[in-house]
């Protein structure tokens, strides 16, 4: 094992980078021309919130909101610059692009590295990582959901590489304890660095920092206990330090800023939230309060996301075996057990954080958040790749070995091809989720494209940000529920906001209310003609005024 695994890893991984970038560029560039990359409406809020930091009638870091995380937002405001990426939504597609590359590279290393033994032949290491890597590249929902503004893409990038480094500092630390000061430094402040920023992103990456917390302090307590003297592994404070640093900030920046350090998790804008007003107590979304039947949905989801139909219980039985062997096999792979953590994050959501999952095949027969079972992506990949080398291992035949390898491959490739004849789910999801709001949005932006180009709207964002945006009508020009000052509570009478809501001529030409938003229930009392209503079959009522003054 002299020079040449190296090289071979620098050759794979160099080839690896262009295979995965041009992917990525062909997937992008496809559903740009159809016109997918804003069929989600988390995608054009998440867009629109990184626009409104520099374009609003109160321009800066507080437009960023409080219920999702803030590192996603900031990432695209360099490519909202331009007004063309703003209404494309290739502007926020950027950033996901980039970690569909950096995903596919490390879960390359991942499993490269792990079963990676100074004793034993490369070979089956870098198939079982090529396998890897393919089944994690290949899987056409990531393919789709990565050429939008969605932030799963950027967290499993960011997930995968905290477990990368992490795993790299286990096997350093284990392998040099006669001098543990000396090992590992490198990776595990890199680990909290990629867990700093995965906690910016998902709250995914809360209970990830807790774990990798927990079981950083156990091996560095084994290591002291082992050397039975007191030693100081370099890196270990700032790993703490990082790993801590994005919750306490933000729960910082929630008391600071809105008067309630948990307003991400109950205020008006949260998943519960949402949850009482969309679905009464009486029927509650499937999961609620039972443990059980949330893992059931959220097991079913990521096996939509492989396979079809009960196919993918075939992903589930080969993940959980390349589990078992890897770990029988060689306990250098533990800390690849960490890729498990979405199932019981996404259980106890569903159960208790007022997040339901709404499946085609299950009751109530719908689309909704079926796309939170691509984070089992990364554990299919891995430990379905772990199941080959770990079966090799118990082969003595060259040809068995092989076999092993086309019979894997096979498995993906016919899975795969499957769901491209179905169509991806999350396009599915997107698609049926975004007819009628869609339709609702381009009716309305049609009408406003006809406004004076000066004018100024009052108009509730939070539901149809995607009409202005389609009209192209910058977001300086719509005052909105934004303006205001937000550690102001439990309102703000001086606001912008509040202020246009009790007197619209005063500040606007043009009113737009939805049926049931803020606006709407504010022109009830305003004696004004509506210029234009617009209906939508499923949407709620769209009503365009004209205000008898100019906008101051």
């Amino acid at each position: 094992m002299s020079a040449s695994p190296n090289r071979r890893w620098d050759a794979d991984t160099n080839l690896l980078l262009w295979f995965a970038a041009c992917v990525s560029v062909a997937s992008f560039l496809f559903y740009l021309r159809r016109g997918d990359q804003l069929l989600y409406g988390d995608a054009v809020a998440h867009i629109n919130i990184a626009r409104r930091v520099f374009d609003s009638r109160t321009p800066g870091i507080l437009q960023l909101g409080t219920v999702w995380l803030p590192l996603p937002h900031l990432l695209m405001i360099p490519f909202l610059l331009s007004d063309w990426a703003w209404q494309s939504g290739v502007g926020g597609s950027i950033a996901s692009l980039a970690a569909y590359v950096f995903g596919v590279l490390g879960i390359f290393r991942l499993v490269r590295y792990a079963v990676r033994f100074p004793s034993r032949p490369d070979t089956m290491a870098r198939v079982a990582a090529w396998i890897a890597a393919g089944v994690y590249a290949a899987n056409p929902n990531l393919i789709y959901l990565h050429a939008t503004a969605m932030t799963e893409p950027l967290y499993l990038a960011l997930f995968i590489w905290t477990v990368v480094h992490f795993s790299e500092f286990v096997q350093e630390i284990s392998q040099n304890k006669e001098s543990p000061e000396k090992s590992g430094p490198s990776s595990l402040v890199k680990c909290g660095l990629c867990l700093m920023a995965a906690c910016l992103t998902r709250y995914d990456g809360w209970l990830l920092a807790c774990v990798l917390g927990t079981a950083a302090v156990l091996v560095v307590t084994q290591v002291v206990t082992t050397r039975r003297e007191k030693i100081r592994v370099r890196g270990f404070r700032s790993f703490m330090l990082l790993a801590l640093s994005a919750p306490v900030l933000w729960v910082a920046y929630n008391a600071i800023v809105y008067g309630n350090p948990l307003e991400f998790a109950n205020g008006p804008y949260s998943a519960t939230a949402i949850e009482r007003k969309s679905a009464p107590e009486s029927s509650p979304h499937p999961g609620t309060k039972n443990l059980l039947v949330a893992a059931s949905y959220f097991l079913k989801s990521s096996e939509l996301i492989v396979a079809p139909g009960n196919w993918g219980r075939l992903w589930w039985l080969l993940a959980m075996t390349g589990s078992a062997l890897a770990l029988s096999s060689d306990r250098r792979v533990w800390p690849l057990l960490v890729l498990w953590i979405p199932l019981i994050f996404y259980s106890l959501s569903i159960a208790y954080g007022g997040v339901p999952v709404f499946l085609p095949v299950w009751w109530p027969f719908s689309y909704y958040n079926v796309r939170y079972g691509l984070e089992m992506l990364p554990a299919f990949a891995v430990f379905a790749a772990l199941a080959v080398p770990s079966l090799a291992i118990l082969l003595r035949h060259a040809a068995a070995r092989t076999a092993i390898v086309m019979v894997t491959v096979a498995f993906v490739a016919i899975s795969y091809a499957w769901v491209w004849r179905e169509s991806p789910i999350c396009l599915r999801e997107a698609l049926v989720n975004s007819r009628a709001r869609i339709a609702l949005e381009t009716e309305v932006a049609g009408y406003l494209k006809g406004l004076p180009r000066d004018s100024t709207l009052l108009m509730y964002l939070g539901n149809h940000v995607g009409a202005v945006q389609r009209a192209g009508i910058p977001l300086r020009r719509v005052i909105n529920e934004g303006n205001h000052r937000s550690w102001a509570q439990p309102s703000d009478p001086e606001g912008l906001w509040e202020r246009a809501l009790a007197n619209p001529a005063e500040y606007a030409q043009f009113v737009v209310a939805f049926e049931g938003d803020p606006v709407s229930a504010a022109m009830r009392t305003q004696r004004m003609l509506p210029l234009a209503v617009l209906h939508v079959s499923g949407q709620p009522v769209a009503t365009i005024y004209k205000t008898q003054a100019e906008a101051r």
